[in-house]
């Protein structure tokens, strides 16, 4: 449930999610129909991108659902129609299929953002667009940790083009008043992410591994430290940057305080569920070339202009999402 401030400002509000049957998006999906917003949500399904009608099972009579794809530019001409608020979560998130599909890429991340905006400019330009960035954007960290002001240097395909969706937004807003905020996210984890593969996150696959008896591989020595952000904790900052005056025109990170290494997060999910094994293996060529190291961020920035804050600690996120796929995960891994 939303409580309070963030309910009364989505009642009877038209929201339109991009990605909307995918991991984050069903999710913001669910808090805005309790908040009583009439809720469009706009996914292409391709298999390999995460999105699923049944993550939104539960809503389904509650929300209009439209499967086009972001790329098809008359389509998103009609989608952002009237809407009160653009939730725009679509993309391709794979840092690996960016390297060996750029094009595709480039088509998803960067070219239907710019379409996404036209339309904006031309049928709504008084829409509220919040876009689903990424710390990709900032590369090898030149210090820790990373704020805003950090330079930005992606070391892959998939980091230029998000930077280059971002840049889009960022310029929609100054030139055409357009009020878009952004938001960079960081290993957002939870119910309904991605674990058929380790083609989105890692922290997904690891957990299809340990509950089907599998032992956990982690690249290299295991010290890289990462921080992680619970997806309650992410849809929360997604629906005050949708109204807050504050967030537009504003880029702001999302970040956890609690910071581990891999070998740490493995011993924790491991204790969580009560068993499993993990060990090292050496990078593969292709993932050593795009690692990033160290990377953790600082979110004192939207925790100053909008009042957000991580509530949901580490350990109490991975019990709540490997409880959910205990009991739900043979219709992810198996589809």
């Amino acid at each position: 449930m939303i409580a309070g401030e963030l309910a009364s400002e989505y009642e009877s509000l038209r929201v339109l999610i991009t990605g909307g049957l995918g991991f984050i998006g069903s999710t913001l999906a669910r808090e805005l129909v309790e908040a009583g917003a009439d809720v469009v949500l706009v996914d292409s399904l391709i298999p390999e991108y995460g999105g699923r009608e049944d993550n939104v099972s539960d809503i389904r009579d509650r929300v209009r659902i439209n499967i086009s794809d972001v790329r098809d530019r008359h389509s998103v001409e009609s989608l952002v129609r009237d809407q009160h608020v653009i939730f725009n979560l679509a993309g391709q998130t794979s840092h690996l299929d960016s390297m060996t599909d750029p094009e595709t890429d480039l088509e998803i991340n960067c070219r239907s953002q710019l379409s996404l905006l036209e339309a904006c400019r031309r049928n709504n330009p008084e829409a509220r667009v919040v876009f689903a960035s990424t710390r990709q954007l900032y590369g090898r960290p030149r210090y820790l940790p990373v704020d805003e002001e950090h330079p930005l240097a992606p070391v892959d395909v998939n980091g230029i083009n998000k930077l280059a969706g971002e840049w889009y937004h960022l310029v929609y807003e100054d030139v055409y008043g357009i009020p878009v905020s952004v938001l960079r996210l960081t290993n957002t984890f939870g119910p309904r992410m991605r674990v058929k593969d380790a083609r989105q996150t890692f922290l997904g696959w690891w957990i299809r591994l340990l509950l089907t008896g599998q032992e956990l591989t982690i690249f290299g020595d295991g010290v890289q430290r990462r921080d992680f952000s619970y997806v309650d904790d992410a849809v929360n900052a997604f629906l005050l940057a949708g109204f807050r005056d504050e967030a537009v025109g504003e880029v702001f990170n999302l970040a956890s305080t609690e910071v581990v290494s891999l070998v740490e997060l493995a011993e924790l999910i491991i204790r969580i569920n009560g068993n499993g094994t993990y060990r090292l293996v050496p990078f593969p060529d292709a993932r050593k070339r795009i690692d990033i190291g160290d990377y953790f961020g600082d979110s004192s920035k939207i925790e100053r202009a909008l009042g957000w804050a991580s509530t949901v600690s580490l350990e109490q996120g991975l019990d709540r999402t490997l409880a959910f796929y205990r009991e739900h995960g043979k219709a992810f891994w198996n589809e």
